[in-house]
Order: C-alpha cells, then structure tokens, then sequence
C-alpha cells in the first residue's frame, strides 16, 4: 500500500553533511509518524529520528544536535539532515512509515563516513 524510496546517501568525509531523502506513494496526511532507523555493519538496525503528522520529534541519543527529521507533508516527504557525521554513522539508513496498524519500510540508502 505505502512505497518508500530513499535517496541521498553517499560517502562524505567527516565533520560533513548530508541530507536523506524519503518520498511516500501514500499521502502524508494518511501516515501518523515516519522515521529513519540505520543498521551499521555487522550490527542491528536501531532508530535515528522520529517525526510525527504534527511534526514533534524524537531522536537518538547519539544523533541529538546534529540530526535533523523534518516532513514535508505537501510533497509526501520526509527529510534527514545531518550534520557533523561522524566514522560511527556508517550505516544503512531506512526510511519507516507508521500506517495505522501497518509499518513500512524503504529499501535502504547507504551512507560512509570516512575518517
């Protein structure tokens, strides 16, 4: 029912940015909270940010002050900013979308932080 398609991941040296990208097949006013989660190598995927229709935001621990989650409701989309990456956020990040009693996830895009 929901597609999620990410976009934006890259290599970036440290101490840079970048900005992740989701769109969603399905009108944002239809999905209540969308996320990103990230799974590192070899490690287990865990949450990033999460991002309400009101537009209220979480985030983890690790990434407070430098990750930003924002929505764009009129274009189905939903943004990561991040700033002052570090070798640790080496991951794949996923784009999650919470509909009703359903959770969708994107396919994935992959972000290296090089030292």
């Amino acid at each position: 029912q929901v597609q999620l398609v990410e976009s934006g991941g890259g290599l970036v040296q440290a101490g840079g940015s970048l900005r992740l990208s989701c769109v969603a097949s399905r009108s944002a006013f239809a999905i209540n909270t969308m996320a990103w989660y990230r799974q590192p190598p070899g490690k287990q995927r865990d949450v990033v940010a999460t991002v309400t229709q009101r537009g209220n935001t979480n985030y983890a621990d690790s990434v407070k002050g430098r990750f930003t989650i924002s929505r764009d409701n009129a274009r189905n989309t939903v943004y990561l900013q991040m700033n002052n990456l570090k070798p640790e956020d080496t991951a794949v990040y996923y784009c999650v979308a919470y509909v009703g009693f359903e959770t969708y996830w994107g396919q994935g895009t992959h972000v290296t932080v090089s030292s």
